[in-house]
């Protein structure tokens, strides 16, 4: 017996909004306490990976981590062609302190990706640590051009990082439990 092409459109149409439904909920919630980012940007980021249609709020989490990575890979990349082809001393240091801090948020991101990933309370705790510090890439980096009265040739680059690494941080933080209800682990 064949199902009438109505049922099979509803089934569809619901299968497709439950899957869609944690990537839009946790946007919702995200947009609320960043709507200088918002909903869209979130949303948007999240499609650059397919598996975000039918993660988890954990799996968005670590998803989000690995899009940060690369962007922070990204980011490295181009502070090292910047680097090789600098000739200014001074601005070859500043250049520095950003491969400097880029190349650890690429660590912390890795990291925080397998330690969501991992499901422990301790474990996401430490994510959201390392989240934490590679979220002060940026600001390190445009600091070290500021600091000298120079324009960072990696403002796009830091205002870019900065978003990613703000959904990655909150939406990690959204699967910390309160510390009142922690145990040790």
């Amino acid at each position: 017996m064949r199902a009438p092409p109505t049922y099979v459109f509803f089934l569809l149409l619901i299968s497709s909004t439950c899957e869609s439904s944690t990537l839009e909920d946790t946007c919702k919630s995200f947009a609320i306490g960043h709507p200088s980012i918002g909903y869209s940007y979130c949303v948007k980021t999240f499609h650059a990976d397919n598996r975000s249609a039918t993660a988890d709020a954990r799996g968005l989490a670590a998803i989000a981590a690995k899009i940060a990575e690369a962007a922070a890979n990204g980011t490295a990349r181009r502070i090292a062609a910047l680097r090789a082809s600098e000739e200014d001393s001074r601005r070859q240091e500043r250049l520095g302190v950003c491969a400097e801090v880029y190349s650890d948020a690429v660590d912390q991101l890795g990291e925080a990706a397998e330690d969501i990933a991992r499901g422990e309370d301790k474990s996401t705790r430490d994510a959201l640590t390392r989240l934490s510090a590679a979220l002060d890439a940026p600001g390190t980096c445009e600091d070290a051009f500021g600091e000298a009265d120079d324009t960072s040739p990696l403002a796009a680059e830091d205002g870019e990082f900065r978003k990613l690494a703000t959904i990655a941080l909150a939406v990690a933080a959204s699967l910390a439990r309160p510390p009142s209800t922690l145990t040790k682990d």
